[in-house]
Parts: structure tokens; C-alpha cells; sequence
């Protein structure tokens, strides 16, 4: 299993916490009992999670300048007409995936283009699947140009437990289909603004895979 570089000092902190704890418990409490073989099994697999959440799997992509492919895995919580205040200012489809703890939390380009806005927003941090959270959460917008002078826009959005989002999005810089977006740690969503008469691909709690899924059609 391939880990994810966002990943590597928070598994090292925690992997030394675990090992510290464990040694203090086994120092004030030597004499082995029920208690020490749960706590054991209990530590495994809580640092078996972590090194899961921040697995990086390598999906390689059939690039297909007419499809949106999924930013991210997950489910698919809004396919709704709205009014997009922050760049566009009309309405847009917008198209929802929220990820749970124990879906993958690398995000990726559906399409390729020209990164033309790049914004970070501080705010607050509501479960990612609440109505609001799209407007109110911590949350990272970047929008994308098509050749074809179509653009999207992408927002990743920090949840009540995900409160670190990271985005290596550039302004002015070219980003191929497929490329990595960012990583949202520990539960979040990722929401799309894609243009009217955009052809969606998918309905409402299907469950989706990033980098794979189509999610709507130019």
C-alpha cells in the first residue's frame, strides 16, 4: 500500500505517542491481563486506520477532454441547480462528493485546463454533508479553463473532523486530467460548479471513485 506524503509525519507522530503509551502502561502496570491484550489490539487497529486513510492508490486515466471524472471517492450527497456567488455570480450545476474516514482523501482534476483562481477561506467546520458547509466551512475554491472556453469550478471543504485542507493548485499554471488537486485529512467533501446543459452522469448517494467515475458530460 502506497502512503500519501501528507501523511508521513502525522504516522510518525502517532506511531511514537502509540509506542510511548504503550511502554508506560506496560512500566506502571507490568503484570499482563485482559486489560494490556484489548489495549494492544485496540492500538493495532487504530494505527492501521491512519495508515489506511492516507493510502495513495495510482489510478491511471483515459484522458477524455469531453467527460468530468470525479475529484474524489466518495458519495455523491447534491445535484442541484444554484446560483454560484464567489466567481461565476449565475447558475451552475453543482455536484457533491463527500468522503467518510474511510474513503481515500487524495483529490484530483476531472478536466484539464488552466488553473485561472485560486482561493483559501477560513470559516467554520459543519459536518461536510450540511447544506452550508459549501458556504460556510473552511474550504479551498479553484477554477479550471478548457480549451473549448468551458470552465468548472472545484471547492475542497474541510468537515467536522477534517480540518486541514491541502491544494496544489497554481494560478496560471496548465493541469492535465487526472493530475493531483490536493488532500483533505480525516472526512470532507469536494464540490464541483459545472456549466448548464452539462450531461450528469451520476444520481444521487451513488457511490463514486476518483479519477474513475464520470460524473457529467460537456
Amino acid at each position: 500500500m502506497r502512503i500519501h506524503k501528507e501523511g508521513y509525519k502525522i504516522i510518525l507522530v502517532v506511531f511514537v505517542v502509540l509506542t510511548i503509551t504503550l511502554a508506560l502502561v506496560d512500566w506502571f502496570l507490568p503484570q499482563q491481563t485482559i486489560f494490556h491484550f484489548l489495549m494492544y489490539i485496540t492500538v493495532f487497529i487504530f494505527f492501521l486506520f491512519i495508515l489506511r486513510f492516507f493510502r495513495n492508490p495510482k489510478r491511471p486515466v483515459l484522458h477524455n477532454e469531453n467527460v468530468i471524472l470525479s475529484p474524489a471517492d466518495g458519495k455523491i450527497v447534491v445535484i442541484e441547480e444554484v446560483v454560484e456567488n464567489e466567481y461565476f455570480k449565475d447558475r451552475r450545476l453543482q455536484v457533491s462528493v463527500f468522503m467518510s474516514p474511510l474513503n481515500v482523501h487524495k483529490n484530483w482534476f476531472p478536466v484539464q485546463g488552466t488553473v485561472k483562481f485560486v482561493k483559501y477561506h477560513p470559516g467554520k467546520f459543519l459536518v461536510a454533508w450540511h447544506p452550508k458547509s459549501s458556504d460556510l466551512n473552511e474550504r479551498t475554491t479553484v477554477v479550471v479553463a478548457r480549451p473549448q472556453n468551458q470552465s468548472i469550478l472545484i471547492r475542497q471543504i474541510a468537515g467536522a473532523v477534517a480540518q486541514r485542507i491541502v491544494c496544489y493548485a497554481r494560478p496560471n499554471t496548465a493541469v492535465n486530467q487526472g493530475e493531483e488537486l490536493g488532500f483533505i485529512k480525516f472526512g470532507s467533501r469536494v464540490d464541483l460548479f459545472l456549466p448548464l446543459g452539462t450531461k450528469i452522469e451520476v444520481i444521487k448517494n451513488q457511490k463514486v471513485t476518483g479519477n474513475v467515475t464520470v460524473i457529467g458530460r460537456f
